[in-house]
């Protein structure tokens, strides 16, 4: 399993392929700790976990090459745990932690939140005077004064960008937060003198939040998706696909939420997602840099220990319906005015599973590179193509996932053409033994892309806590790559053929639309 091409979502979790995972352990710690003349060991040996009292996980990770340090704090809350009508909520809920605390992003917060309380009321007497006299009648207009009145005063208390303003005085770069459908994450590095400053931020972003101006951001929501999915047909491709694929799991949803809900979402609901989600046994904080392990622990404990778990008392656990199976080929057709595109998923295991690493394997082989399979084929011989790419994983790691292959045609080439020939390929990996040297190639690119994506703490502290969060422990990639080189041809091969069929096949087109 590898950091999946979020590249198709409105909140993207890492990239393309950030780190196939370990390899050599002489060369990770030649990387993580240059120096001469050092024993070899793994780095699962150099970092530090332990377990708070109330559950968080905290991960530690010394990398003393410059004075800096990376955070990442990994929330077990995505899409997957919406309610049917209530998608977009977690997505929401990413956007709000920004919004400031009780001491955070305002001038004067009682008083700021007695005006809020106030403006709750008018709005109910609002909607209780338009249902009996109109929006037109003189109360109404009169409440609508009242209302905007109190709106001035409120918003003249609150002070935007708080948090990111604090991290930038203090050195602090790459403020950022992901939402998906299993993980919502926040990041940000800093100099290694700002630890405690951090722990002061987000520990209170997490204990004493305040979800201000809650319907002007939700409107900031609705414009980003119509920037994002309305006006790319790229990503409503992507969404009328998984939507094609997922009919009961919670994959075929967006992440972004459908309009229609994103429109309806409210604080209420807002607040107990994160008194249900964010809890401290949900939540993995990780920490890579030039710090102390102690100090980290002692700050993490007193600015982060004192979290509790806040669900409603006597809540019943969320059930997430597993996608029922696939009795034939499913398709779909978007019709716009935009480059063409096919989009084909096959459904297979999740990433907890062997075959996994396999499919990892066969995705290298098909499109990494120009000399990839896909793209030696489609592109270069055949010119059927501008583009080709395939994603094991996609769009999620803990449910049965899909293998995806797609491509772009060039100008002329029709959609059916293309597509046979993608089967083409990919029958022949039913058929056709991968040759040694090819399979070779393909783990080699594995292992330098993982190289390649360990170079800085923050990809460590990316990698560190995605596994320790999804996986259940970060010492997964530890052995990664040693399942990646006992892949042979007979794995392929039947992989291939056991999933690679017409009646687990989805198949999405992209289809210029002929407009008279």
């Amino acid at each position: 399993m590898m950091l999946r091409a979020a590249d198709f979502f409105v909140s993207p979790r890492g990239f393309r392929r950030l780190a196939t995972i370990l390899g050599s352990a002489v060369f990770l710690f030649f990387l993580l700790f240059p120096t001469t003349n050092v024993p070899a060991f793994d780095l699962a040996d150099r970092v530090y976990k332990t377990t708070l009292t109330n559950g968080i996980r905290l991960l530690v990770l010394e990398r003393d090459v410059s004075p800096t340090v990376s955070f990442y704090i990994r929330h077990r809350a995505g899409a997957v745990n919406e309610d049917a009508g209530r998608t977009g909520a977690a997505h929401m809920l990413e956007h709000m932690m920004f919004k400031g605390t009780t001491t955070i992003g305002t001038k004067d917060f009682e008083t700021e939140n007695r005006l809020r309380l106030q403006i709750e009321e008018i709005r109910t007497a609002l909607k209780e005077t338009i249902a009996k006299e109109g929006e037109d009648s003189e109360n109404a207009r009169l409440l609508y004064e009242r209302l905007k009145d109190l709106q001035e005063k409120k918003n003249s208390l609150i002070v935007s960008n708080e948090i990111d303003r604090i991290y930038r005085e203090r050195g602090g770069v790459d403020l950022n937060a992901a939402t998906g459908y299993e993980l919502t994450s926040y990041m940000v590095s800093l100099p290694s003198n700002a630890l405690e400053i951090w722990a002061r931020v987000e520990s209170d972003r997490l204990l004493n939040p305040v979800f201000r101006e809650f319907l002007p951001e939700r409107d900031v929501v609705m414009e980003e998706r119509r920037q994002t999915v309305h006006s790319r047909p790229d990503q409503q491709l992507m969404e009328l696909f998984l939507g094609t694929v997922f009919h009961a799991h919670p994959y075929g949803r967006p992440i972004i939420g459908w309009s229609e809900d994103i429109a309806r979402l409210d604080p209420a609901y807002i607040r107990w997602f994160f008194n249900t989600y964010y809890r401290p046994t949900n939540m993995v904080i990780t920490i890579v840099g030039d710090v102390s392990t102690p100090e980290v622990v002692s700050l993490v404990t007193l600015y982060f220990g004192p979290l509790t778990d806040r669900r409603e008392e006597g809540a019943l656990p969320r059930y997430i319906t597993p996608e029922p199976p696939q009795q034939g080929e499913r398709r779909s057709n978007l019709l716009s005015d935009a480059n063409p595109r096919i989009i084909m998923g096959f459904r297979k295991p999740s990433s907890f599973l062997p075959e996994d690493y396999v499919f990892d394997v066969i995705d290298a082989i098909l499109s990494r590179g120009r000399s990839s399979r896909l793209y030696r084929t489609l592109v270069t011989e055949k010119k059927l193509a501008s583009n080709v790419f395939t994603i094991n994983g996609l769009p999620g790691d803990l449910y049965e996932n899909l293998f995806v292959a797609g491509a772009d045609p060039l100008e002329g080439v029709s959609l059916l053409d293309l597509e046979t020939a993608i089967y083409t390929e990919l029958e022949r990996l039913k058929s056709e033994p991968v040759s040694k040297r090819e399979l070779e190639k393909a783990k080699n690119q594995i292992r330098s892309d993982f190289f390649r994506g360990m170079d800085s703490n923050k990809k460590l502290a990316a990698l560190l806590s995605y596994y320790e969060a999804i996986m259940g422990d970060y010492r997964y990639i530890a052995t990664y790559l040693d399942h990646i080189e006992t892949i042979d041809p007979e794995d392929i091969k039947n992989a291939a053929s056991a999933y690679f069929v017409k009646r687990n096949r989805t198949v999405a087109l992209l289809e210029r639309e002929e407009r008279p």
